[in-house]
């Protein structure tokens, strides 16, 4: 079962993906907020509680308070210091290509997906993650 964490500044982009996830077998538990920073804390204390770590995090890149680049540079740096390998997702209505590019050059970002994310792509994802 796949442990998913969507951090994105929109109501809409919840709302989405919770109708996505509904009775989806692969997906049982899903966090959903607007603060990416609150994310890292959780993960930065329970480190060594791999059972309690996100298999996937979905990311938008563009978002007021802490960006997905804050989130993306914070979690290159502690990244190593725990046990489990937490897919990230950026997830972005960007469509410039800088934006594809510079994501890619963070080695924890699995891929970069224009929205909206299809439900084919999620349930993959999901499936393929644990």
């Amino acid at each position: 079962m796949c442990k998913l964490v969507l951090i994105d500044d929109n109501p809409i982009d919840h709302y989405i993906m919770r109708t996505m996830l509904y009775n989806n077998e692969a997906c049982k538990q899903a966090t959903y907020t607007f603060d990416g920073s609150m994310i890292l804390e959780y993960i930065e204390e329970n480190r060594s509680a791999t059972e309690k770590l996100p298999d996937v995090i979905f990311l938008d890149l563009t978002m007021p308070d802490f960006s997905g680049w804050e989130f993306l540079d914070r979690f290159e740096q502690i990244k190593n210091s725990f046990k489990k390998n937490i897919e990230v997702y950026v997830m972005t209505s960007s469509v410039r290509e800088s934006d594809k590019e510079r994501s890619s050059k963070y080695k924890c970002v699995n891929s970069f997906i224009s929205k909206p994310l299809s439900k084919q792509t999620l349930n993959y994802i999901c499936e393929h993650s644990v």
